[in-house]
């Protein structure tokens, strides 16, 4: 066993919120990990960051306004509460922008510099002769040269994650102006990371082989055997953390470079904080470093920070890096810029109290080996026939039985049956199950051994009996409350890192903080006796509520705008018809007229049969508008009519004409017509 555990979580970027895919992705699993290992009586340090730096930060910015610093300050409070809120136990949250990552990240910085382990080359970048300036990855777009993808940016695709320079791209295009860059000379240091090839061979594919996961190994194995090439560690930017060496004027560390240095100042901070040695914790072979990421981030935890820790030679190495697959939605990949996605403090405010729900759902369907989806159905069945019908209904039923039969007093057992002893067996079994899926990082495996508790629980109860054999054997029927309570005392310190703040109500229901708090891992596994007899426990409390079809639809329809107005930004405006002359345009006689009757044509979806004043007759008009308007709605409206279009019968009905409509973004019809009344049958020209 190590002495102390660093585990790091993903510093999150601050240009948004947090939604479900982070929490999926990073921060439940790191928080379930970190959870068990306190439990567990180990040292750890749970570290984590906002990740402050970077071009899509200045871009936010310029696009609102406002200076980057105001950027990063709102989303570093929304993202530091909603963790807080969803109960992920870090013992340092810190921010980039902080200057003890300033510090920690320049000195790093000149020991690999002093120590020649940089190239220092003059390259031609892209730069934009309009804004007079470089142009950094993230201001590039153009064609990606694997995928012909025309929207890359120029250090990655999104479409087949290939990774490029800028200047790889085909046409490609400033972000700002929308110019075509040129190429102009400049300075920067590079880590060459092909000099750590071999290192990276013998570490990870030759040592890590069998305990890492297949998804993060093969990754790592594809870019090795693709040849590693130096990556650059500065940029011309005016957002970051200034080059500290001579010739570093006007630059910054490339955040890829600064953001994983974060780790090591947070732990700085919590240390200084605690009055800790903070070197142990990243510089002690008896540490275990373990890194939980998604897998956007494989390449920078796995092959650029080891080779930048294995540089400057003094650090340790990750153990593992457990990083999980995209979680998507209901179907489709989660994006932020077009809003698919659940925001965490919208959820909160949605669902409130409901945060252990969002947990274990989550972790019961987390993507640990490939892409997963959430669906909100899924949400509401772990809610209502897991939680609520399984582990909740189990506590209920003990908690209010022993409530009614003993005043919430624990009974004092007789004779133990082998059904008894053999539960109770199973129960210290439990820990062992449970931790042997936790340090494999099987999460969803698990939390359904943890459900396997519960349902124990509930299959003792039923098989047993205990509300028939009340009325005929008192001894038997203590002793049977007495086992449900154990077991009842078992999930509730062994549901702590899956579910804590559901631990906590159980704990104060069961009324035994102080024997409970104190309870650790092992003690399942060890003690005889959790909850004593003679303790008196509390009311019963419903630690899940049942989930309405109602509340999962509100969910769907908001999901369902949001589609809607994505479909409405991305609609094209038609292209211009072939040109008329005059003379076409004067055929069309074109009045002002007013619907004066209208009804639903029978067995037509879409048709509404109009009667129509044109000024020069009343006349019957078919009209496909039924889906936007229902016939009591149209009656009254002045419109447009073209009134010389030839008779045409549809569905047995003769219409005279058009009424003149156009379609907004979302698709519904309006109609066109005069912005004041006027008299029907006037001419438009």
């Amino acid at each position: 066993m190590s002495k102390r555990y660093t585990i790091t979580a993903a510093l999150p970027y601050t240009n948004g919120p947090i939604h479900i895919g982070h929490l999926a992705g990073v921060y439940v699993p790191a928080d379930i990990y970190a959870r068990y290992k306190r439990l567990t009586g180990n040292d750890v340090a749970f570290i984590c960051g906002s990740d402050e730096h970077g071009v899509p930060i200045t871009i936010k910015a310029k696009n609102e306004g406002v200076t980057p610093q105001e950027i990063v300050d709102r989303y570093h409070k929304i993202i530091k509460d909603s963790f807080e809120e969803f109960g992920i136990s870090f013992d340092n949250y810190s921010r980039t922008s902080a200057k003890i990552h300033h510090d920690t990240a320049s000195e790093f910085f000149k020991t690999l510099y002093d120590k020649n382990e940089f190239v220092e080359e003059v390259t031609e970048q892209l730069y934009d002769e309009e804004a007079k300036q470089f142009l950094a990855d993230r201001f590039v777009i153009g064609t990606c040269p694997k995928c012909g993808n025309e929207e890359s940016y120029g250090d990655q695709c999104e479409k087949c994650g290939t990774s490029h320079n800028a200047t790889d791209l085909i046409n490609p295009k400033s972000a700002i102006t929308g110019n075509t860059p040129t190429l102009k000379e400049t300075k920067h240091w590079f880590l060459p990371l092909n000099k750590h090839e071999n290192f990276l061979r013998e570490w990870i594919l030759k040592g890590h082989k069998k305990d890492w996961k297949p998804n993060v190994y093969g990754q790592v194995k594809s870019w090795i055997d693709d040849g590693l090439r130096p990556r650059a560690v500065t940029r011309d930017l005016d957002w970051g953390i200034p080059v500290p060496v001579e010739g570093g004027e006007g630059k910054v560390l490339y955040v890829w470079f600064d953001a994983p240095i974060g780790y090591i100042s947070s732990t700085k901070e919590w240390a200084e904080r605690e009055g800790k040695d903070w070197e142990p914790y990243w510089k002690d072979q008896d540490t275990k470093l373990v890194h939980f990421i998604g897998k956007d981030n494989i390449v920078f935890h796995c092959i650029i920070f080891p080779s930048m820790l294995k540089a400057e030679g003094s650090y340790i190495l990750p153990d593992n890096v457990p990083a999980n697959e995209f979680l998507n939605l209901e179907g489709n990949k989660l994006s932020t810029s077009k809003n698919w996605a659940v925001w965490l403090p919208e959820y909160l405010k949605d669902f409130p109290g409901k945060q252990d729900v969002l947990r274990y759902t989550l972790t019961a369907n987390a993507p640990e080996t490939k892409d997963n989806d959430f669906t909100w159905k899924d949400f509401q069945a772990r809610n209502n026939n897991e939680l609520v019908a399984i582990f909740g209904n189990f506590i209920n039923r003990v908690v209010v039985l022993t409530n009614k039969y003993y005043n919430g007093i624990v009974p004092t057992p007789s004779t133990f049956t082998a059904i008894d002893e053999e539960t109770l067996a199973a129960v210290k079994a439990y820990p062992a199950v449970i931790e042997s899926s936790l340090e494999r990082y099987r999460f969803r495996e698990a939390s359904q051994e943890l459900m396997n508790l519960a349902r124990l629980g509930n299959k003792y109860l039923a098989d047993e009996e205990p509300w028939k054999l009340v009325k005929t054997d008192e001894a038997r029927t203590q002793t049977i409350m007495y086992v449900a309570l154990q077991i009842a005392s078992a999930l509730a310190t062994l549901s702590e890192p899956f579910l804590p703040f559901t631990s906590t109500k159980l704990k104060n229901i069961l009324c035994h903080a102080e024997l409970v708090e104190a309870q650790t891992w092992s003690d399942i596994s060890t003690k005889d006796v959790l909850l004593p007899a003679n303790h008196k426990i509390g009311k019963s409390e419903l630690l899940f509520n049942k989930i309405e079809d109602s509340e999962i639809q509100a969910q769907l329809d908001k999901l369902e705008a949001s589609k809607k107005a994505n479909e409405a930004a991305n609609k094209k405006v038609e292209p211009q018809k072939d040109t008329i002359t005059f003379d076409d345009f004067t055929k069309l006689d074109l009045r002002v007229g007013t619907i004066i009757e209208a009804e639903k044509m029978p067995k037509a979806k879409k048709l509404l049969v109009l009667k129509v004043d044109t000024g020069i007759d009343v006349r019957t008009i078919v009209s496909g508008i039924a889906e936007s308007f229902t016939a009591e709605e149209v009656v009254g409206k002045q419109v447009t009519v073209l009134v010389n279009l030839a008779p045409r019968a549809l569905r047995g009905v003769e219409s005279e004409g058009m009424i003149l409509m156009t379609e907004t973004a979302e698709g519904k019809l309006v109609f066109v017509n005069p912005d004041t009344t006027v008299k029907n049958g006037l001419q438009i020209s």
